[in-house]
């Protein structure tokens, strides 16, 4: 099959994939846009939001409709890191048998992340970046497509362990939720205490979403855009010649190299989904302020005066 018509099956099933999860997610399109946006370029996804707005039925409904195998991992301050990776234990036969965790999935939810320690939330960065696991010195892979997709609560302070920057920069977005609308809300109320339960489909085989992500980096992108992307991620740098007042000011640490290289293959990704051969800058300025708010520090003049990254992110478009 040529990459033309790849793209169009794509799009075709990019489209029911989105009925698919709508039979049991009412609004939050934008949210599960990026999500499918981070699976299709084969990043990971961190959603911050408040109880109650259906993260993880979210990340369980996607799994389901994409066919792939779901584990999730309840983080909690005396969680180890071989309850995550798994451990050796000794079998009947007095010899080291190597049980696996649950990270050994397609997609693995990383339910409240923040609330565990720092050496336990290390625990996923091989798995993030290398897509295996080092337990008792033996190297194991794990199953590709591979995902992590976090969840954090941003108003319980108490008892929480912000992840450390090299962490976060392993999310490829970092997605808000929003409460819903009067009317979502009705649907949702409506739905969820009806008798009725929706069943999703899958729709997708680990084959090919695995496709997907081949043809989605094979897709060409103009220079131009290259340059667009690697200057936008420039200007948060307040150290950098190209970096606007407002950075200056505001910001205390900016995004490094890995966001622009997330920013394009993202770019690729939004223009496949909708058809496109190739992304424009309008593709790269659609997911930047995902991509880039997790990767910037504001200092403390910006959260005195209440200026949030996000408008920050829009000024330097």
């Amino acid at each position: 099959m040529s990459d033309v018509a790849a793209i169009s099956q794509l799009v075709s099933k990019y489209t029911a994939l989105r009925r698919e999860i709508k039979k049991v997610i009412v609004g939050q399109d934008e949210v599960v846009e990026q999500v499918l946006l981070a699976i299709f370029s084969g990043g990971h996804a961190l959603l911050i939001g408040v109880p109650g707005l259906a993260k993880t039925l979210l990340v369980n409904t996607v799994a389901e409709a994409l066919g792939l195998q779901f584990k999730r991992i309840q983080f909690t301050p005396d969680l180890m890191p071989s309850d995550i990776l798994g451990s050796e234990i000794l079998d009947h036969n007095r010899e080291f048998k190597f049980i696996k965790g649950p990270i050994f999935a397609n997609i693995v939810l990383a339910d409240e992340i923040n609330r565990t320690p720092p050496k336990t939330q290390a625990a996923l960065l091989e798995a993030m970046q290398e897509r295996s696991v080092t337990v008792a010195g033996h190297n194991y892979k794990l199953d590709l497509p591979y995902f992590v997709l976090a969840t954090q609560n941003p108003i319980e302070q108490e008892g929480t362990y912000p992840l450390p920057e090299a962490q976060l920069d392993r999310f490829m977005f970092a997605i808000n939720l929003e409460y819903p609308s009067f009317a979502e809300e009705v649907e949702v109320v409506k739905m969820t205490t009806a008798g009725e339960i929706q069943k999703v489909s899958p729709l997708f085989t680990s084959e090919e979403i695995i496709g997907f992500q081949q043809l989605i980096r094979r897709i060409p992108v103009a220079d131009n855009v290259v340059e667009y992307a690697v200057g936008l991620v420039g200007k948060t740098r307040p150290d950098s010649a190209s970096a606007p007042d407002i950075v200056r000011d505001y910001i205390d640490w900016g995004a490094g190299p890995r966001a622009s290289q997330n920013l394009i293959l993202a770019a690729k990704t939004n223009a496949a989904l909708h058809g496109k051969f190739s992304p424009d800058i309008e593709d790269v300025q659609k997911t930047a302020i995902s991509i880039l708010r997790h990767r910037m520090i504001k200092n403390y003049k910006a959260e005195a005066e209440g200026l949030t990254i996000e408008k920050i992110i829009q000024s330097l478009f």
